[in-house]
């Protein structure tokens, strides 16, 4: 007797593409659950979360944890790095004091009840914050403000929830009646080590870090990739630019398949783009008028350099001069079509140029004013021209082959 079993490429398929998008979400929001936004990719984390754990774990030695409730992606990233900070609502970083209070509030929500006022978890939190030896006044605006900051990111991660009241009015006046939810169950999810065995924060940091010890160049690389998406090669230590020589394409296809991402392979690296504009932290470009005028900037700094034929290497140095010619010229050209506060001040739109392209690892700035642009810079300011190729025989980056957007 034969028979014919249904071929299982088309369901091999849909369960990849399920597996991408929730791999996608746990990288953009590695504490998934089911009353948010990212309600449906929690569920599908849920439907694979072996394969899942296996892929992150093998891949870029990150641990997920999926229970009924939440699935947490355990990401130490690229170590001691200050690049990517927790930020407040308004979009600025998070100070030394906003991240105690929030360690703070973490430590006094594990013994507090399901639903709690304001005013019994700064009680708690005070207790908390004398028994650390922490010099804590939540009676001033600057202390509740930065406790407004820990709350709120709490709030976005689910694990608090404003009930009833205005937590912001309480913020402003330390009186206003605020009633909170929590989810016990997600805060257990929320401390990345074991902080029983850390006698010091050195050493929590490297026990968060404890998976990024195996996988060597393979896990390294692709962790870079994923966290800060350009990959310099000639910033790899021998035994890891010679893996990756060997093994930078068929890193595209993983990339690819797993993770839904396009490496673009370069004589200087590769820089890792999502297709869908929607797996990073920080958008370039992007709307906003110091991104439109970093993009701008951007363009200019890399024409003076194509034009003086400086660009040798994966970095090329702009003095400070031509800095501030380039910088000078897109503000008059240009500034009619900035908000107000960058119209009267070309300084501050300038410095908050040069940050953001710093925080996306296309620029440096140096002591004395000068800027060192990394070729992929040159990504963003195509233009034709001629360029002798590399000795590996492909295009440099500083050289726009028309396939660039």
């Amino acid at each position: 007797m034969t028979v014919i079993n249904r071929p299982p490429l088309a369901e091999d398929v849909y369960a990849a593409a399920e597996r991408r998008r929730a791999a996608r979400a746990l990288l953009n929001r590695p504490l998934l659950h089911g009353d948010g936004a990212a309600a449906e990719e929690f569920r599908l984390a849920r439907r694979h979360r072996a394969e899942l754990a296996r892929m992150f774990a093998d891949g870029l030695g990150y641990r997920l944890v999926v229970d009924p409730h939440a699935a947490r992606l355990f990401k130490p990233g690229l170590g001691r790095d200050t690049s990517r900070p927790l930020e407040k609502n308004n979009g600025a970083a998070f100070t030394p004091r906003a991240y105690a209070l929030l360690c703070l509030t973490v430590a006094a929500l594990t013994t507090s009840r399901q639903q709690l006022l304001v005013d019994e978890l700064v009680a708690a939190i005070r207790s908390a914050a004398a028994e650390a030896g922490l010099d804590i006044d939540l009676d001033q605006i600057g202390d509740r403000r930065a406790l407004y900051a820990a709350l709120t990111a709490l709030i976005r991660y689910g694990v608090l929830r404003e009930r009833d009241g205005d937590l912001e009015r309480w913020t402003a006046d330390g009186r206003t009646l605020t009633l909170l939810d929590v989810r016990r169950d997600r805060l257990s999810l929320m401390v990345s080590a074991p902080l029983a065995s850390c006698t010091s924060p050195g050493e929590l940091l490297e026990t968060a870090a404890l998976p990024s010890a195996a996988g060597g160049a393979r896990v390294a690389i692709r962790r870079r990739l994923v966290e800060s998406p350009v990959l310099s090669a000639d910033e790899l230590s021998d035994e890891y630019a010679e893996w990756w020589r060997r093994n930078r394409n068929r890193e595209r296809d993983w990339f690819r398949d797993r993770l839904g991402l396009d490496l673009e392979l370069r004589a200087e690296g590769a820089i890792a783009v999502d297709p869908d504009d929607e797996l990073t932290d920080i958008d370039f470009p992007a709307g906003g008028s110091a991104k439109h005028f970093a993009l701008l900037l951007l363009e200019a700094l890399i024409d003076g350099v194509r034009a003086s034929q400086a660009a040798t290497g994966t970095w090329v140095t702009v003095p400070p001069t031509d800095v501030q010619a380039a910088a000078a010229e897109v503000f008059d050209r240009w500034s009619a079509g900035l908000k107000r506060d960058h119209r009267e001040n070309a300084a501050l739109v300038r410095s908050q140029a040069l940050d953001l392209l710093e925080r996306v690892g296309l620029a440096v700035r140096c002591a004395d004013g000068a800027i060192r642009l990394h070729a992929a810079a040159a990504r963003y300011a195509p233009r034709p021209m001629l360029a002798e190729p590399a000795p590996s025989g492909e295009a440099s980056l500083f050289a726009d082959d028309g396939s660039l957007p």
